[in-house]
């Protein structure tokens, strides 16, 4: 399982229709939200699914 934290950076497996691949993560719970960072695109994805789907945690938000 992912440690997956409020405003954290992620790159997903798959390539968002507008080019972009970075999404910053609004929301979590049983769905976790995403903004898409290219063009603002927000969804909302089961967990299950959003933690299949991204590649790796890009950048955290300012720690400390």
């Amino acid at each position: 399982m992912l440690e997956l934290k409020l405003n954290d950076r992620v790159e997903l497996k798959k390539q968002h229709p507008c080019g972009g691949r970075t999404w910053l993560i609004l929301r979590l719970g049983m769905d976790i939200k995403l903004r898409c960072e290219t063009c603002g695109h927000e969804l909302m994805l089961p967990r299950s699914k959003a933690e299949k789907a991204v590649k790796k945690i890009l950048s955290e938000e300012a720690e400390g």
